[in-house]
C-alpha cells in the first residue's frame, strides 16, 4: 500500500479511488459479454453533439436489458449521466436540469428508466 501523501486531503484520495474504481466497471463492462451492444451505446454516449435524444432513446428501447446484470446497468446509467453532464457543462448549461413536476422527462430520466425499469416476470 502506498503511503498517503500528506498534503492530499482524504477528500480527493477518496474521489481517485471512486474514478479508478468507476474506470475498472467500465473496462468490466466492455470486456464481457455485452460488449457488442453495451460498447455501441458508450459509443453515442461520447459522442452526443451528433446524436439526437430520439436515436440515443431508440436505441436503449432496442436493448434487451433483461438479459443484462443490474450491475452493469447501473455502469450504463452512470456513464450516461457523465455524458450528458460534460455536455451540458460544455454548451453552457446547469449540470443538471431534471425539469419540474409535471415537465416532460428529459432524456436522462426517460433512459434511466428504461434501462433501470422492474423485470417482468411470466
Amino acid at each position: 500500500m502506498k503511503p498517503r501523501r500528506a498534503e492530499e486531503p482524504k477528500d480527493a484520495r477518496l474521489l481517485r479511488a471512486w474514478k479508478v474504481w468507476h474506470r475498472e466497471q467500465l473496462e468490466e463492462v466492455l470486456a464481457g459479454p455485452h460488449s457488442s451492444v453495451l460498447g455501441e451505446l458508450f459509443r453515442m454516449f461520447a459522442n452526443l453533439k451528433h446524436v439526437q435524444p430520439a436515436q440515443l432513446i431508440g436505441f436503449v428501447r432496442s436493448i434487451d436489458w433483461s438479459a443484462i446484470p443490474y450491475n452493469i446497468k447501473l455502469t450504463a446509467v452512470h456513464e450516461l449521466n457523465i455524458a450528458i453532464t460534460a455536455f451540458r457543462v460544455k454548451h453552457g448549461l446547469p449540470e443538471i436540469d431534471d425539469g419540474l413536476p409535471g415537465e416532460p422527462d428529459t432524456p436522462f430520466r426517460t433512459i434511466r428508466a428504461i434501462v433501470l425499469a422492474p423485470e417482468r416476470h411470466p
